[in-house]
């Protein structure tokens, strides 16, 4: 009876081996290096072709630049080459002659082989202190902002001078930050002079009599300056961050620099076209009501169009909508990209920003009537004026989508008309993020290297090979047989975690590197628990099969008791650290789940090929 307590069914055994079989497969292409890459992708549903890869193939050539090859990669074009001076030489020369059409973006192609790519399988990220990444620095508009917040202030005060019944002869904006009222009689500039003081602290209000023309004028003060620009710097800090965070890169870093500017770095990204094309997009919705009521090819051929509406294109043809705005994009709370029943891409609307009342006023009044949805984008125009180069910015809308309406929309409803699904799924992306309160513009974007430096990885990965290695020696010096089996779990231990790291696309920093070599202190205890265990019971005289057993069964409680405890430590660091504080929580856990697996279920399978089923007097487990 006692041959038989040691003996794993078949069934297990092919579960390991298939175990086993598939870590290698997904840990397999982190072996291969990369490729220094140039991506091209279509800005504004740009379509990338056969026309553009040929294009760009010519000038490479005419250039005399190599590249090692060419492919499609969804919707995108990927140049790869043997060298980083190649590349950065064949991103000048692919942009120069495809134009602003098309993002070109530096990137790293991983050389993983074809045959591993047909099983998903990809090498792990690797954060800015082991690899580096892509750095973006954006110029934020906050100027912009602060002449629409005078222009909303002089509109409001205007407004509550009417409602307070306070006359004036007149309201103007002086200069950028200057706000000049005019009086016909003194009673009135007291009065309002009183009121604005009392209501516009943000302003330093100053009565002025030129000409016997008496005025109050008042200049935004540089508190309220700062602190308006600070809001806008954060309010665009937020949503580029959400829009990184869709984008799935972890680890980023996105931080104020300057008083305008925003620095974004993406560890390992493998897909900069994408993120340039939507970091710093400023683009929301519009939803305007179609003009029936006039014939707009006909109005189109006068230049002349109504007073309510304006011309748009739709399809090269001319459209007239309404200028009044019934639905702005902030109003949407969530956005899903999907298929409609006629199987067309379409995005999915829940609405909950505020407006949802005037919008479901007007589709209940229009039904039957035809819907614009317009795309609306800032866009900035870099020029050179005496010799400086400034930015200007200019708006463009575009109708993405014209629908009747069926019957009254609620705060659920789609938006379809949409070229594609890369078009839907970049739309969703921006509506969930937020629009920015500002126009940017990307005025730096290069490669980095790894933060920490080459000789600080080296070190870190060279902490990780002597302790495995002195872990190994003396497991097997000191157990004999017994501690190679826990040597050989223990390698499986680390195929594993990377393994499952590729798979769940985790990045990969250096705190995540301590994070493994505590696991494998870890995996090496739970196997010093059994061994122990074993000895006690041969030293009590047991038998060896019986031993065995019982510092498996008796042992296993221990080490799962440990591993909770470590693993529910390791659940609030990931819930309540930072990025670096998650690295390490993220691979510590992954290593404790691989653990259980290869130093209780591994060993024990390979100790009963060896020793079950077997009448023995002694086993090879040291003194």
């Amino acid at each position: 009876m006692a041959l038989q307590i040691n003996h794993y069914p078949f069934w297990k055994y092919i579960l390991i081996l298939i175990v086993i079989t598939a870590a290698f497969l997904y840990a397999a292409p982190n072996l291969y290096g990369e490729y220094s890459a140039v991506q091209i992708v279509g800005a504004n549903a740009t379509v990338v072709d056969n026309t553009v890869l040929e294009k760009a193939s010519n000038a490479l050539l005419v250039a005399g630049v190599p590249f090692q090859d060419v492919q499609f990669q969804n919707q995108a074009l990927l140049f790869r080459f043997n060298s980083t001076d190649s590349q950065l030489k064949a991103k000048e020369i692919i942009q120069q002659t495809l134009g602003d059409n098309y993002l070109v973006a530096l990137n790293l192609a991983p050389a993983t082989p074809d045959w591993l790519k047909s099983f998903s399988a990809a090498p792990m990220k690797l954060g800015l202190d082991l690899r580096g990444g892509v750095h973006f620095l954006y110029q934020v508009d906050v100027d912009a902002v602060l002449k629409q917040r005078v222009e909303g202030d002089l509109r409001g005060i205007g407004q509550a001078l009417r409602d307070e019944h306070i006359r004036y002869s007149g309201i103007t904006r002086k200069s950028d930050n200057d706000i000049l009222l005019q009086f016909r009689t003194q009673d009135a500039l007291n009065d309002a002079y009183n009121f604005v003081r009392r209501n516009y602290q943000e302003f330093l209000w100053e009565k002025q009599t030129v000409n016997n023309e008496l005025s109050l004028q008042g200049t935004l003060l540089p508190a309220a300056m700062f602190a308006a620009r600070q809001e806008t710097l954060d309010q665009a800090m937020n949503t580029l961050r959400n829009r990184v965070n869709e984008l799935g890169v972890s680890e980023a870093v996105v931080q104020q620099q300057g008083e305008s500017r925003v620095s974004i770095d993406l560890p390992g990204i493998q897909d900069t076209a994408e993120a340039k094309n939507i970091i710093g997009k400023t683009a929301t919705l519009e939803f305007r009501m179609v003009d029936t009521e006039h014939d707009a090819s006909s109005m189109a051929r006068d230049g002349t169009a109504p007073v309510d509406s304006r011309f748009y294109s739709y399809h090269d043809q001319p459209v007239l909508l309404k200028n009044q705005i019934i639905l702005r994009g902030s109003s949407i709370v969530s956005a899903v990209s999907g298929f409609g029943d006629n199987g067309m891409p379409n995005v999915s609307v829940r609405l909950g920003g505020g407006g949802e009342s005037l919008f479901s006023k007007t589709t209940q009044e229009n039904i039957g009537k035809p819907m614009s949805v317009v795309f609306v984008e800032v866009k900035s125009v870099p020029k050179v004026e005496n010799g400086k180069q400034v930015i200007s910015y200019q708006t463009e809308r575009r109708i993405i989508s014209i629908a009747t309406i069926q019957s009254p929309l609620g705060n659920n409803f789609q938006i379809t008309g949409l070229t594609g699904q890369n078009e839907a799924r970049t739309l969703a992306l921006l509506l969930r993020a937020g629009a920015l309160p500002a126009p940017v513009t990307l005025v730096e974007e290069r490669q980095i290297g790894p933060t920490l430096g080459k000789q600080n990885i080296h070190m870190g990965v060279l902490s990780v090979e002597v302790g495995m290695g002195i872990v190994v020696v003396f497991m097997a010096l000191y157990y004999g047989l017994m501690g190679i089996f826990a040597d050989l779990a223990l390698a499986m231990n680390l195929v594993l975690i990377v393994a499952l790291l590729s798979l769940l696309g985790a990045t990969l920093t250096l705190p995540g590197i301590a994070g493994i070599v505590l696991t494998v202190g870890m995996a090496v205890d739970a196997n010093v628990l059994i061994f122990e265990r074993i000895r006690e019971e041969l030293r009590r005289g047991m038998g060896v099969q019986a031993s065995i057993h019982a510092g498996y069964e008796r042992a296993f409680v221990t080490i799962l008791d440990a591993n909770i405890t470590t693993l529910i430590v390791m659940l609030i660091l990931f819930s309540l650290g930072s990025g670096v504080v998650k690295g390490l929580a993220i691979t510590v856990t992954v290593g404790l789940i691989t653990s259980m697996f290869t130093a209780i279920m591994g060993t024990r399978a390979l100790v009963n090929l060896i020793y079950g089923g077997r009448a023995l007097k002694r086993i090879s487990i040291g003194v």
